[in-house]
C-alpha cells in the first residue's frame, strides 16, 4: 500500500534564492492518493471526479489562444485534466452538468470498463494506472484522466542538490538545473516557469504541474518549456500545461528518458511535444501527449559536436493526439548525417490531423532503420496515413533531398471513419530513392494492405516494397501513380 495520510513538504526555490516551509495534506485511501489543488487555482466546472472514494482536483487547459483563435481549425475549446495515484484497481466516478450518455473513452482498453448510472454518473473501472481521454462529445471539452503509478523514490526537500517545490502556486520564472541536481514538483504544486537543464545526471520529476500558460507565444522564460542539453537526464511524472512554444527539447544530448509525462497543450501553434534534436539513446515511454503541432519531431539542427546524428530513439507505450499537425515528423530539419535506429511501438494515436507518419528527409541526411510496430490509430476521415519522400523544403539550408531506407511497418491498425488514408512512397531522383519498405500486417478500416491496394501510392524511384505473408495473386495491377519495384 501507499504511504501515510499526511505528507509534510518543504520547498526550496534556489532560482529565487529563498527558502520557505509549507504543509499540505494528501488524501490516501484504498491505494489511492490525491492532492488538493492550490489556493488561487481556477478549477474545471465541467467535471467532478471521485477516485477510490477520494475527491480529485480537476484542472483546466486552453486551446487556441490569440492570435490563433478563430482560424480554420476547431480544437473543441478548453478541456479538463486530472491526476491521481493508484497502486491497483480503482473505480472512478465522474459527474458533469453535461450529458455523459454518449461518452467514448480513448484509447479503448479492453480492461477498462465504463457504465452510466441512473443519476447520470459515469463510472470508470481501471485495472491500475492508465492515461485516458474521456469524451462525452468528441474533442469538445474532454476530460483527460491520468491514473499514475506511485513514485518510487521521491527526494526529500532538504536533500543535497534538490530544488523542491511543494504544494501551492509558484512563479520562479526560469529554473536552472545542472550537474547531479534534482528538480521536484510535489503533488499539488503549480509551478509557473520554464526549465533549462544542462549538465550530467539530472532529474526532473514529481506529481505537480509545470505551467507555461501565462506566457505569450514564444515569450517564455526559457527557449522551451523544458530545454535539455546534457547526459543521463530523466524527466518523469510531471504534467506540463499550456506550452508557449516547443515543449520538451533535447539538444545535443545523450541517454535521456522521458517517462510518464503528461503534456496538456494546443494553446499555441508550434508547441511540439517532444523534440530529440541531434541526440542519441533517447527513450520516451508511458507518456500522454496532446499538442497543436507535432507530437514527436526528430530534428537534425545545426551543431558542431563530434556526433550530431539522431540515433537510437524509442517512443513506446504512449497515447498521442495532435490537433493540427503530425504525430511523428522525421527529417524536415535534417542537418545531421544520419537519423537512424528509430523505434515507434505500442502506441495509441487517438486524434490526428495531418499525416501521422511523415518521413521527409533532406540535406543529404540518411533516414534509415525505422520500425513502426503495434500501433493503433483512430481515424476521422483524414486523407493520408504515411508519407515516405525525400524532399527539399523551406526549413532546409542545403537545398538537396535526403535518403529513405529500411523502413518497416508491422502490426499497424487504423479504425474509425471512412477516409482515403493513403500511404505515399516517392523518391526524389535515382540517387535519392526510397528503398526497402515493408508492410507487415498493416490494416486500414479492417482491410489488410497488399500489393495493388488503392490506398498505396508508389511513385518513381522506389525499390523493394514488400508485404510478408500477403498473397498477391488476386491483386489488381499497379496504376501509373503506383510505379516502382514492388515485391511480396
Amino acid at each position: 500500500m501507499l504511504g501515510p495520510s499526511t505528507l509534510n513538504y518543504r520547498f526550496m526555490i534556489t532560482a529565487l534564492f529563498a527558502v520557505a516551509a509549507v504543509w499540505a495534506v494528501s488524501s490516501v485511501l484504498a491505494g489511492v492518493v490525491t492532492h488538493p489543488a492550490p489556493a488561487g487555482e481556477t478549477l474545471s466546472v465541467d467535471y467532478k471526479i471521485v477516485a477510490g472514494g477520494q475527491p480529485v482536483a480537476v484542472y483546466t487547459a486552453r486551446t487556441l489562444d490569440t492570435p490563433f483563435a478563430g482560424k480554420e481549425w476547431d480544437f473543441g475549446g478548453p478541456y479538463s485534466f486530472a491526476n491521481f495515484v493508484t497502486d491497483g484497481t480503482v473505480e472512478v466516478r465522474v459527474t458533469s452538468p453535461r450529458s455523459l450518455r454518449a461518452t467514448v473513452i480513448r484509447p479503448a482498453w479492453p480492461d477498462v470498463k465504463m457504465r452510466l448510472e441512473s443519476d447520470g454518473t459515469l463510472v470508470v473501472s481501471l485495472p491500475g494506472p492508465r492515461k485516458l481521454s474521456i469524451e462525452p462529445d468528441g474533442k469538445k471539452g474532454p476530460l483527460l484522466l491520468f491514473a499514475n503509478p506511485p513514485e518510487a523514490h521521491p527526494p526529500k526537500p532538504d536533500a543535497p542538490g534538490v530544488i523542491y517545490f511543494g504544494p501551492g502556486i509558484h512563479r520562479p520564472g526560469r529554473i536552472d538545473v545542472t550537474n547531479n541536481q534534482t528538480l521536484y514538483l510535489a503533488g499539488g504544486a503549480v509551478v509557473k516557469g520554464g526549465v533549462f537543464a544542462q549538465g550530467e545526471n539530472i532529474r526532473i520529476m514529481g506529481q505537480g504541474i509545470l505551467d507555461s500558460s501565462d506566457y505569450e507565444w514564444r515569450k517564455g522564460p526559457t527557449p522551451h518549456v523544458i530545454s535539455i542539453c546534457g547526459t543521463n537526464v530523466a524527466v518523469s511524472g510531471i504534467t506540463i500545461r499550456g506550452a508557449s512554444h516547443w515543449t520538451i527539447v533535447l539538444r545535443d544530448s545523450r541517454r535521456v528518458t522521458v517517462r510518464g509525462v503528461k503534456l496538456c497543450g494546443s494553446r499555441v501553434q508550434n508547441d511540439d511535444g517532444i523534440n530529440p534534436c541531434n541526440s542519441q539513446d533517447v527513450l520516451i515511454t508511458d507518456c500522454f501527449i496532446r499538442t497543436d503541432d507535432d507530437c514527436v519531431a526528430l530534428k537534425g539542427l545545426e551543431f558542431t559536436a563530434p556526433n550530431n546524428n539522431v540515433e537510437r530513439i524509442t517512443v513506446e507505450d504512449c497515447v498521442l493526439w495532435s490537433d493540427r499537425a503530425r504525430i511523428f515528423l522525421l527529417g524536415h530539419e535534417s542537418r545531421a548525417p544520419f537519423m537512424r535506429g528509430i523505434t515507434l511501438r505500442n502506441l495509441d494515436i487517438i486524434h490526428f490531423s495531418m499525416t501521422p507518419f511523415l518521413l521527409e528527409p533532406g540535406e543529404e541526411m540518411r533516414l534509415e532503420d525505422v520500425l513502426v510496430e503495434d500501433v493503433r490509430l483512430h481515424g476521422e476521415g483524414q486523407p493520408e496515413l504515411a508519407r515516405l519522400k525525400p524532399v527539399v523544403n523551406q526549413y532546409m539550408r542545403k537545398q538537396v533531398p535526403g535518403y529513405v531506407q529500411n523502413i518497416r511497418f508491422r502490426n499497424v491498425a487504423l479504425a474509425g471513419q471512412t477516409g482515403a488514408y493513403f500511404i505515399q512512397l516517392s523518391g526524389a531522383d535515382a540517387a535519392h530513392a526510397v528503398r526497402g519498405v515493408t508492410f507487415d500486417n498493416v490494416e486500414i478500416l479492417g482491410k489488410r494492405l497488399a500489393l495493388g491496394s488503392e490506398r498505396l501510392q508508389v511513385g518513381e524511384h522506389v525499390e523493394g516494397v514488400c508485404f510478408p505473408g500477403v498473397s498477391t495473386h488476386s491483386a489488381t495491377p499497379l496504376s501509373p501513380d503506383q510505379r516502382g519495384r514492388v515485391s511480396d
